[in-house]
């Protein structure tokens, strides 16, 4: 049935724009996976900018690879097709690396899915020099690699414009010289920045489960690795590389503006990955934007912190007088002003998405959002008036202290902020819809709210089924929400250490069925998930130094706990 497979990818190339292939022979072959769909991968801006670096590389050839949709997946099942890349349809095994983009713990069980299907080993161990190098990138790696680190044998982390090329040029040079595979990862680990190669650095354990020590096998290596940031990314356009139809996005061409943010909310993982905040140029902008508008009508502006930018005015000004269309995914409540709420409806859209993150004031400063609810209903009035007819809020769940009453203020604000804007233009203008979403409070490795323990899956569960209650005869609200059981999933992944790895081969072995996983492996989930850290234990991700200290980390989580 491969026929059918790559019927089916000739097609996904007919549609798509920009994706490169080159012809098999003297380059180093490099397969670029996403352990997910199609669909999402391509909608995923860092997945293609790698796949635009590694081909620029005069020795490299870059295909890509994703996780079998629905109906391909059955042939799998069956045994009856081979899996392979999209560009000229190669097995797996035939490339020299296969490199994951990691933006998600949930697509954990996937890596191991698509090795099995590929026929190669799943533990880095059991690899030799024959194998393909399996090599893993992306926020999720870069904030905890500890969960995977069996199963690769490089992590490349970080961001990928600067430290890719060196890569490419070290491991040419390398099969160039015949050295070893080993001997590559040793080469790597002393001398390329970003570099992680788990199998050279031991973990030992304490009776009480804690992580007792964590020391390089070799006594040159680094004790920590030292993270990068691009020192500067005028020096480098990311934007959409490959447009296609069958993506998330597919009517917005992509372009980034911006890297880390300022604000430094305690929840918020971004912040510290991708410090300092760094702002585009508009000019560099302008260029990518017209670029974009020969592929599409809309460029969607892409960042941590979009509505942060100097020139945001100037940037979607730009768009317009181009006949385009601006798309931003979400704003500052406190920088929706009267220009942007102009430049928003003139760019047609009709939906605008904030994040007070929490009803109560006291949350919201726990988190150091620095908002108040005078900056939300602001925001709200000024959209409403200029016939911005739809609002969503972001709100989370089971923050640290929270209390019953903490969810009764994200009932009455979203009830509040109906009541303000229907009072204020009088029934004048269109008001539509406010929706509401809804999402559990996720611990993050490197940022100040680490420490914390996941609130009680079953007691989030409750509390989302209030909310859905509190507006199920209102036609203006829609509540969306997450599935608690997965952010138990999600949070195990976040927060474990290497032992995790079994409950992932467990996971794999039972074709993902986690409940059985979880009582088959001697290990208890909860021990990450449900336990309150304590400041001076050694955190798995502790071997990643991203530029905060610990130190100051404890100082915010102390502040957060102190808020009244």
């Amino acid at each position: 049935m491969k026929w059918k497979l790559k019927n089916r990818y000739a097609l996904v190339l007919e549609q798509e724009r920009g994706y490169v292939k080159k012809v098999w022979g003297t380059y180093n072959t490099v397969c670029l996976a996403y352990p997910n769909h199609y669909r999402t991968g391509m909608s995923n801006l860092g997945f293609q900018t790698v796949y635009k670096i590694f081909n620029k590389q005069p020795s490299f050839l870059c295909e890509r690879v994703f996780l079998p949709a629905a109906g391909d997946d059955a042939e799998f099942v069956t045994g009856r097709a081979d899996f392979f890349s999209l560009e000229n349809q190669k097995t797996l095994a035939d490339f020299d690396i296969l490199a994951f983009s990691l933006s998600f713990e949930n697509d954990y069980p996937h890596i191991l899915k698509m090795l099995d299907r590929a026929y190669i080993p799943l533990l880095a161990k059991d690899r030799n020099d024959a194998h393909p190098l399996i090599i893993g990138g992306g926020i999720a790696a870069t904030l905890n690699p500890e969960p995977l680190a069996d199963f690769f044998d490089l992590f490349i982390l970080g961001e990928a414009e600067e430290i890719l090329p060196e890569f490419c040029r070290m491991f040419d040079e390398a099969r160039k010289s015949g050295i070893s595979r080993n001997d590559l990862l040793i080469n790597l680990q002393r001398k390329l920045r970003n570099a992680y190669v788990p199998g050279l650095y031991e973990v030992k354990y304490a009776e009480d489960s804690k992580i007792k020590s964590v020391s390089p096998l070799i006594s040159d290596l680094p004790k920590r690795i030292k993270i990068h940031p691009a020192k500067n990314i005028n020096s480098f356009c990311t934007e959409e590389v490959i447009s296609t139809p069958e993506t998330e996005m597919q009517e917005m061409y992509l372009v980034e503006v911006n890297r880390g943010c300022a604000r430094y909310c305690r929840f918020c993982a971004a912040s510290y990955v991708y410090k300092p905040v760094r702002f585009r140029n508009a000019e560099q902008i302008f260029e990518s934007i017209d670029r974009g508008l020969q592929e599409k009508k809309k460029i969607g502006l892409v960042g941590t912190a979009v509505s942060d930018h100097p020139e945001l005015l100037k940037i979607c000004e730009y768009i317009l007088a181009k006949n385009g269309q601006a798309g931003i995914g979400s704003l500052r409540v406190d920088q929706i002003n009267a220009d942007i709420v102009r430049l928003i409806k003139a760019n047609g859209i009709e939906t605008v998405a904030m994040a007070p993150e929490a009803g109560s004031q006291r949350l919201r400063n726990l988190l150091r959002k620095g908002i108040n609810e005078e900056d939300i209903m602001h925001a709200a009035e000024l959209l409403i008036e200029n016939e911005i007819p739809n609002l969503r809020l972001y709100f989370m769940l089971g923050l640290p202290t929270e209390e019953d009453k903490d969810i009764d203020a994200i009932i009455d604000l979203a009830k509040k902020m109906q009541h303000h804007v229907l009072q204020r233009t009088c029934g004048k203008k269109i008001f539509r819809s406010i929706t509401l979403s809804i999402n559990q409070f996720i611990p993050k490795p490197a940022t100040p709210l680490q420490w914390s323990a996941l609130a009680d899956v079953r007691i989030v569960g409750k509390k989302i089924k209030k909310i859905v209650n509190a507006f199920g005869r209102e036609k203006q609200f829609k509540v969306i929400h997450d599935v608690p059981k997965w952010n138990y999933v999600q949070a195990l992944l976040s927060l474990g250490d290497r032992r995790v790895g079994e409950i992932l081969l467990a996971v794999h072995r039972l074709d993902g069925n986690w409940s059985q996983a979880m009582k088959e492996v001697n290990i208890n989930p909860d021990f990450y998930v449900y336990r309150q850290k304590q400041y001076d234990e050694i955190m798995p991700w502790d071997i990643i130094d991203l530029g905060t200290s610990k130190k100051a980390l404890i100082s915010e989580y102390k502040k957060a706990l102190e808020t009244n």
